[in-house]
């Protein structure tokens, strides 16, 4: 037996009923959109109403403020997009971190002849708390962190270095590369490393690690200690806790 043939009749009742489901898909997508669309601006209406009743505790409270900075994130507000605009004149949160990246640049400049453009996250902190005094308002490392992001899109040097669950703040425009981030890494437990070290736990050549050491001696980010015993110790002042501890000391309070 022959199959017969599908007929002209078939093929566009199909190619029709095709069409409408395609129709129907797209009224039902738009549909989505359209709710979700009210869904967001009911939220960003909340957040607005929000932000306005809480205004002095997202300024005090450094808790509060990474709070907000995630509910806001949610519906992809920035408050830090601009100096200008809503946000920032209800908030001030403007204000704020061109206020905190400032001082973040002057803590930065005076111990840049110490440690070569290098600081831990957590002794910038503490500069920069004891730099704004008692009464000032709060900063946590996320507040740092948020302000150091907005000076890096400054192009000015500024960026951050993973190390040890925490960050290397590099406030200098070193070319670093991932062999230079490898190698603070490894000295951040001892805040030295040798290239012996390297060798041993990177499994690199001798002129690998010479290399990247050499770099870090140039830009000033490492001191060499060619007395010490076995082999010459690179060390990283800004890893250096023990240094970083005499030279708190030395300043006498600055």
């Amino acid at each position: 037996m022959h199959r017969r043939g599908v007929g002209a009749g078939a093929i566009a009742k199909k190619k029709l009923a095709e069409a409408k489901y395609k129709e129907r898909g797209t009224v039902l997508a738009e549909d989505q959109i359209v709710q979700m669309s009210k869904q967001l601006e009911t939220f960003k209406s909340n957040l607005e109403e929000f932000a306005s009743k809480h205004k002095q505790e997202i300024r005090k409270s450094s808790q509060f403020r990474v709070q907000f900075q995630e509910m806001c994130a949610t519906i992809g507000v920035d408050p830090l997009a601009s100096g200008k605009g809503f946000w920032s004149e209800m908030l001030g949160v403007g204000d704020f971190y061109y206020e905190l990246g400032v001082q973040i640049i002057e803590v930065c400049l005076a111990l840049k002849h110490r440690n070569g453009g290098l600081i831990t996250l957590d002794e910038l902190h503490h500069r920069v708390l004891k730099g704004r005094g008692k009464f000032a308002q709060d900063v946590s490392q996320d507040d740092l962190v948020r302000a150091i992001k907005k000076l890096k899109v400054m192009g000015n040097g500024f960026g951050m270095i993973p190390v040890g669950g925490s960050y290397l703040v590099q406030s200098v425009p070193a070319e670093l590369n991932m062999d230079h981030t490898v190698v603070l890494q490894l000295a951040e437990k001892k805040g030295y490393v040798s290239v012996s070290e390297i060798r041993e736990s990177l499994k690199w050549e001798r002129e690998r690690a010479c290399h990247v050491l050499d770099h870090l001696l140039k830009e000033g980010l490492a001191w060499l200690d060619s007395q010490a015993s076995g082999e010459p110790q690179y060390w990283l002042p800004a890893l250096f806790s023990e240094l970083t501890s005499l030279l708190s000391i030395s300043d006498g309070g600055k």
